[in-house]
């Protein structure tokens, strides 16, 4: 038993080990949780619960986690995203023995896990003080307390397991409303399985009960507060074009954010017909051609990372949206590479899957069996990407979504692969999961390295006498700069109090447009930040910041530019 702990404890540590040779800190937004980290500072000073025009998690018990780190170790912003670091480590631990108690052989699940959790995504996400990794915690927690319910061998056992199933999902869940979907729909499958015994049946729907109805109240509650943005399941201006493709791209992402594990499925290729293996190959290279050669169509077919907002072809968060180009770090040939080994590795999969050589995976396993296993994971899966279409219809949907069918993924395959092909994973593994570490250690340190030259930047024109709104510095940390000036963010999607929103006066004629200006109109722009000296009006008269890009020959640099007409010096 110490000895498997110890798995679980390596799986914790090897996260913040990866962190700290990246050194994520940067006094600004990543992506959008600057808002979050401010709240958790508020709630550290006043014992207030205040929104901020930008929340649609609910955020609840993180908000307190990080007034916490603020309490013990000040109020920068990396303390605050410390929190999320711990409850990564939590995590990685927890993912472990979950993947033990679905049938995993120890050294599998601890390089599963590894996979998982030192992929470019989780290292990222697990520096930031967005919902993302809390809202994942409380999905795996809720399936680890599931799992034990199906393996206990008396029904009081049982029901002890599925009462802190939903109770833990319950109050975790409070990070992020969709994790919630471990009491709707988890629990109540694994009640099902269990329909055997009238107690455990009467425990469960009794706590299910009391869940569906903490998950009640609590969305009543967020719908009083002030300053809090509704979520609601069907938007507005739904385009089913723009939901395919942004689900495929999302969706194709997920082979290369797991390719440790997917890569090993490459060599089953093998088991499919000739004339199937010719066909799809030919398919392959047909995508790889529209996706590489020079035209409008390229667009519509992209290469791996497909996402392209938490990982990219920069290798630094995507979404920064400052004027000009950013230094570019995965080739398009890398990308063609990426692509092929991913898109293969399903391809080996589903080969795998098609297969009949080999066991059945109908025979009966010790402990959970895979017919438990679609009972418990396959409606959740339904119904968390059908959750997940509508948003991708009429807002933006980024890779980090996929996180918990991510994990399910992980489970699944690499089960199949210990049952199907080889009791264990391949060494092989252990180097790719290395490197895919390493990637995301690149990626992690690049992003916070570029928003520390931002931070640099705003500083010297501050000092210069120029006012922080005069200066757009790309929109997360113009969201920063609205919240010095107001006491919240200008969304139309805020209904308490009434009519908050306030539609922002158009720019002066000429001026570069400033994404995201509606919900930052304080920010009326003389200068911009951009990596292009000569984007908009040309140079301003600062000096240029730069910045360490690792695995690049040379630094980033960041220029000021005129964002308005001006007369020459």
């Amino acid at each position: 038993m110490q000895r498997y702990r110890l798995n679980a404890l390596l799986c914790a540590l090897a996260v913040p080990v990866c962190e700290c040779i990246s050194r994520p800190s940067a006094n600004m937004s990543v992506c959008d949780d600057w808002p979050y980290i401010l709240m958790a500072r508020k709630l550290a000073v006043t014992g207030h619960f205040a929104y901020n025009g930008w929340a649609a998690p609910m955020i609840g018990w993180q908000l307190f986690w990080g007034a916490a780190m603020v309490k013990l170790f000040g109020t920068s912003a990396t303390a605050v995203r410390m929190s999320t670091l711990i409850v990564a480590m939590a995590l990685a631990a927890l993912l472990q023995r979950t993947l033990v108690r679905a049938n995993i052989s120890e050294q599998n699940a601890t390089l599963a896990t590894l996979a998982f959790v030192l992929s470019p995504l989780y290292l990222i996400l697990s520096v930031t003080f967005m919902t993302d990794i809390q809202g994942l915690f409380a999905v795996v927690i809720c399936l680890y307390g599931c799992l034990r319910a199906l393996q206990a061998k008396t029904p009081a056992v049982a029901s002890g397991w599925l009462v802190f199933a939903v109770a833990t999902n319950a109050f975790f869940g409070t990070a992020r409303q969709i994790a919630w979907l471990g009491i709707l729909v988890m629990a109540p499958c694994t009640v099902w399985l269990l329909r055997q015994s009238r107690r455990v049946v009467t425990v469960g729907i009794s706590v299910i009960s009391a869940g569906a109805l903490f998950i009640l109240a609590g969305m009543e509650w967020l719908k009083r507060q002030p300053y809090s943005v509704p979520e609601h399941v069907l938007v507005g201006g739904f385009s089913a074009g723009h939901m395919a493709y942004q689900m495929a791209c999302i969706f194709g992402d997920a082979p290369f954010l797991l390719l440790p594990i997917v890569i090993l499925f490459l060599p089953e290729v093998r088991r499919s017909r000739r004339w199937v293996l010719v066909l799809s190959s030919l398919a392959l290279l047909g995508y790889l051609f529209l996706g590489t050669y020079p035209s409008h169509l390229r667009g519509n077919f992209p290469l791996e990372p497909m996402g392209g907002d938490w990982i990219g072809i920069h290798g630094t968060y995507e979404f920064v949206l400052l004027k000009g180009n950013a230094p570019r770090l995965l080739s398009r040939g890398a990308q063609v590479l990426l692509t092929i080994v991913s898109l293969g590795g399903m391809y080996g999969l589903i080969a795998c899957l098609s297969s009949r050589s080999g066991p059945s995976l109908s025979e009966k396993a010790e402990g959970v069996s895979w017919k438990q296993l679609g009972v418990l994971l396959g409606p959740f899966s339904v119904v968390y990407a059908l959750l997940l279409a509508p948003r991708a219809g009429g807002y933006h949907l980024t890779e980090r979504y996929l996180l918990a069918l991510l994990v399910i993924a992980l489970l699944c395959m690499v089960r199949f692969y210990q049952e199907r092909i080889h009791a264990r994973l391949p060494s092989a593994g252990w180097v790719l999961a290395g490197l895919m570490a390493g990637y995301g250690v690149v990626s992690t340190h690049n992003t916070f390295s570029l928003d520390r030259a931002r931070v640099r930047l705003a500083g010297e024109l501050t000092s210069a006498g120029i006012a922080d709104t005069a200066v757009d510095n790309g929109w997360e940390y113009n969201l920063g700069v609205e919240l010095r000036h107001s006491r919240y963010i200008n969304t139309d999607r805020i209904v308490i109090p009434a009519n908050a929103y306030r539609r922002p006066a158009p720019l002066p004629v000429g001026t570069c447009t400033v994404n995201a200006y509606d919900f930052t109109p304080h920010i009326q722009p003389i200068y911009g930040v951009s990596f292009d000296p000569n984007a908009c009006y040309g140079p301003a008269p600062f000096a240029p910041v730069h910045y360490s890009l690792w695995l690049e020959r040379e630094p980033g640099t960041l220029y000021v530019v005129y964002y308005r007409p001006h007369e020459p010096a």
